[in-house]
């Protein structure tokens, strides 16, 4: 049998650099610091500093924009009434943007708070600029930096929400209105999907954006659009490619389908009418929600039931195995509809 040797902690020296001279007083105990050196060394004038309740900064002078980003995370993480035991926690809302370096937010020196999400049974409170923010969710977390951050669609989320909400506050005090400037809402969304070092992709920061109702923000809504139009279109010039290098014919491109009697059925996305087939792209990619995406299953049904074959293709298998949907819509094409009625189509 192998038996793995667990690794020893690390020391003082390694942590205060692991973690930028920033630690709690239970990682300083753990280490042999009894509490009266720690106060010791915390007095005016002392080498130390305390930054924040059980978090200890070894060094003097003003901390860095990174030094805060610890503090705060450690702050969170510990667990008050058992010192040493430690609990998720990570960055979220603009202060995450700016580790991930965002263009639309401000820089890290310029980040006046720090929202630290935790998990909702914490009993924790705000302190300095720590702000808590509690979720039912399972925390997800992506170093960034070192530090423990919320996924990229997770943080602008919170960073809208705080940034609408103070908007609303504003604007209901006397002369509030226009006090401070709009929420970079257009920007931050198009960074957010178009920079590939960031790993967000239009679906999960749509789906995000609908956990926290910010969908209902008509500016919100609108870029959402926009972006979630730009990469359907994607999709669809790729299958349109994939039509080509499997020798189908040319489709048509989101007809409007009905029986003789005017009836309407569905739009699907392509369409062969002689073969009785449709296609349908990540229909999540245009609905937001839920009457737009029963919409969406409403058509898909009606076809089904009518006898027309709908493939159904999603981007992110088009990714990763374009071949394998290449062969299935071949495959589709050939074995066509089954008992189609006969539609009437209506080419847009």
């Amino acid at each position: 049998m192998n038996y793995r040797i667990p690794a020893p902690p690390p020391s003082l020296e390694e942590l205060a650099q692991r973690q930028q001279n920033v630690l709690t007083a239970g990682q300083l105990r753990a280490r042999g610091v009894p509490a009266r050196v720690i106060s010791g060394h915390c007095r005016r004038g002392g080498p130390w500093q305390r930054l924040l309740p059980r978090v200890y900064l070894l060094q003097p002078g003003e901390p860095s924009p990174e030094q805060r980003m610890w503090a705060a995370l450690l702050y969170a993480a510990q667990n008050g009434r058992e010192e040493g035991r430690r609990e998720g926690a990570v960055i979220t809302g603009p202060a995450a943007l700016a580790l991930y370096g965002f263009a639309a937010v401000p820089r890290l020196p310029a980040v006046t708070g720090v929202d630290v999400l935790v998990p909702r049974q914490r009993r924790l409170k705000d302190a300095g600029e720590v702000r808590i923010r509690r979720t039912e969710r399972e925390l997800v977390a992506r170093s960034v930096h070192g530090l423990a951050c919320a996924p990229v669609a997770r943080a602008v989320a919170d960073a809208l929400c705080e940034w609408t909400a103070r908007e609303r506050a504003l604007a209901g005090r006397p002369g509030g209105a226009g006090a401070a400037g709009p929420a970079p809402v257009r920007e931050m969304l198009r960074e957010a999907v178009r920079r590939p070092e960031l790993c967000c992709p239009v679906r999960e920061l749509a789906a995000e954006l609908t956990e926290c109702g910010l969908v209902a923000d008509p500016r919100v809504r609108a870029v959402l659009d926009d972006l979630l139009a730009a990469e359907r279109d994607r999709v669809l010039d790729r299958v349109g490619e994939l039509v080509d290098e499997w020798l189908l014919p040319v489709p048509l491109t989101g007809p409007e389908l009905r029986m003789r009697g005017g009836t309407f059925v569905a739009v699907p996305d392509l369409y062969w009418p002689g073969a009785g087939v449709a296609v349908e792209v990540d229909s999540e990619l245009r609905c937001v929600s839920e009457g737009e995406a029963a919409w969406v299953r409403g058509g898909q049904h009606r076809m089904e039931y009518l006898g027309v074959r709908v493939v159904h293709v999603s981007g992110v298998r088009l990714a990763g195995d374009a071949d394998a949907v290449g062969a299935e819509l071949r495959e589709a094409f050939l074995l066509g509809g089954t008992d189609v009625v006969e539609l009437l189509v209506t080419e847009r």
